[in-house]
């Protein structure tokens, strides 16, 4: 394990639900990475799964896992994560963020945009969890600086884990092709390309880089968490891309590290 001064934020592409059941390159990468990442004392968790009209965060001792998913097998279904929440992260949340009112929300639970990835990296489930909510009535911009806000968490053991999708758009997907629109191929590669030139602002405007941009954030959902991520990080910080690859036309599965050197964590395979 390599010694850090602090942990890295992550943006993963959470993709398919059976994820968290199958065994392919995408949960194998993420058990390996709960095996080698500096290990966290919580995980604030946000999922593309969890909007809402304010912000809020899971405040409940024993959050439940919330099968949000239709159509998939049984075994999936049943599947519980029994993670404990955390007061004292609630109340970091509540203390760093200046900028809106945090509510604590008793209801909600981890969604399968948190436990599908956190089941694969902590599957023994004892490191508390936090969900923070995507608050509807925030602004694109609003979301990346409240990440930021959320920066210094990171030296105090806590992991920012956004799950979501670079490019997501559900009413285009095709079950016949092997490889995806030249759109979707195209913004992928450009919010790659700005993402490693620390050019944060033209990710978070996207809605000015014409069709391609409108096409591959059909709904901004999937997209927002990664904007928590990318303003939790530093723009001039080393940034790596894994686990990309096309699927349903979508090129997601997207994690993003910052002060960790992964030529050294990761095993040849798993790259």
């Amino acid at each position: 394990m390599i010694p850090v001064t602090r942990l890295p934020v992550l943006f993963v592409g959470h993709g398919s639900p059976m994820n968290a059941i199958e065994q392919n390159e995408f949960s194998l990468t993420w058990e390996e990475l709960g095996r080698v990442m500096p290990r966290p004392r919580a995980v604030l968790c946000i999922s593309a799964h969890w909007e809402t009209w304010d912000t809020r965060v899971t405040a409940m001792a024993n959050p439940r896992t919330i099968h949000d998913f239709y159509g998939f097998p049984r075994e999936l279904n049943e599947m519980q994560y029994p993670a404990p929440g955390s007061d004292e992260l609630v109340e970091l949340v509540k203390q760093k963020i200046k900028s809106t009112t945090v509510v604590e929300d008793q209801e909600w639970g981890l969604d399968h945009g948190s436990w599908s990835v956190l089941c694969r990296m902590y599957p023994k489930a004892e490191i508390p969890v936090v969900q923070l909510s995507l608050n509807r009535q925030l602004s694109v911009q609003s979301h990346y600086l409240l990440g930021r806000e959320l920066r210094p968490l990171c030296d105090d053991g806590i992991l920012i884990l956004g799950s979501g999708n670079m490019v997501h758009n559900l009413r285009m997907v095709t079950w016949e092709a092997d490889a995806g629109y030249d759109w979707a191929v195209s913004y992928d590669a450009d919010l790659k390309n700005w993402i490693e030139k620390g050019e944060h602002e033209q990710v978070v405007h996207y809605e000015e880089h014409g069709k391609p941009a409108e096409l591959a954030v059909n709904s901004a959902e999937h997209y927002l968490p990664m904007l928590y991520v990318l303003g939790a990080g530093y723009a001039d910080e080393p940034v790596s891309f894994f686990n990309e690859k096309v699927i349903m036309l979508q090129r997601a599965f997207y994690l993003l590290y910052r002060s960790l050197d992964l030529d050294a964590l990761f095993q040849p395979g798993l790259k």
